[in-house]
């Protein structure tokens, strides 16, 4: 397997298969959007968008980051998330890198969306699809944040079928940036448990999957049969 590890301004022409990785906390907060029950996450290019689709489907669950905003219904903070029932539900999600990374490369043929909640099974999905070209789109601080480096370094690792220790990585996310401005309370709407939420290794069962639908890029679990 070749792998790429870009930022999103980095990205050139559109990869064969892209795992966007968003360790804190776009896609921490997807995973468990659908342990809660979602049926789906619609990826917003911007919150006006978020918002009027919103407006199209009141019963849809719009999302961003940041402190609560009118028209959102929660924000992107894994430990607020996970107490909500989202069962059946739709959620749109407007991130400030998370989401921008995946609609970045949304006409890519495989598109998955990463953290080490879903690390084992994202890696299993690349493992069966079987070599080729990977791009891991490292989102944050314009590709250089550690907690997604280091996720999709880990990742890539055990999609090639390596036996590797997890620590480490875990470590680095840990140490990185993100996760001391959530500790510390500089990004709005966060929770205390977040940093630990973002660092729960293989959480979930599934890998989560991107594809375009009637125009919008939405998120959905697979899980290996």
């Amino acid at each position: 397997m070749d792998t790429r590890f870009l930022g999103i301004a980095e990205l050139s022409a559109t990869p064969s298969v892209a795992v966007v990785v968003d360790v804190m906390r776009a896609y921490t907060v997807a995973a468990w959007a659908f342990a809660r029950g979602a049926e789906k996450i619609v990826l917003a290019g911007s919150l006006d968008e978020a918002l009027a689709l919103k407006g199209r489907h009141p019963d849809w669950v719009a999302l961003k980051d940041g402190a609560p905003a009118p028209g959102f219904d929660a924000v992107n903070s894994p430990g607020q998330l996970r107490s909500r029932d989202l069962g059946g539900r739709t959620v749109v999600q407007k991130t400030t890198a998370g989401t921008v990374g995946a609609l970045a490369v949304k006409d890519a043929p495989l598109v998955l969306c990463a953290g080490f909640v879903v690390a084992e099974a994202t890696a299993r999905l690349l493992r069966e699809r079987g070599g080729g070209d990977v791009t891991f789109v490292v989102t944050g601080e314009d590709g250089r944040a550690d907690e997604d480096l280091a996720c999709a370094q880990y990742i890539a690792r055990r999609a090639a079928g390596e036996a590797v220790d997890a620590a480490p990585y875990l470590r680095r996310a840990g140490n990185s940036r993100a996760a001391a401005e959530l500790a510390e309370g500089v990004r709005e709407g966060a929770h205390p448990d977040d940093v630990a939420l973002c660092l729960e290794l293989d959480r979930f069962p599934f890998a989560m999957v991107a594809t375009q639908e009637d125009s919008l890029m939405a998120l959905r679990p697979y899980t290996a049969p």
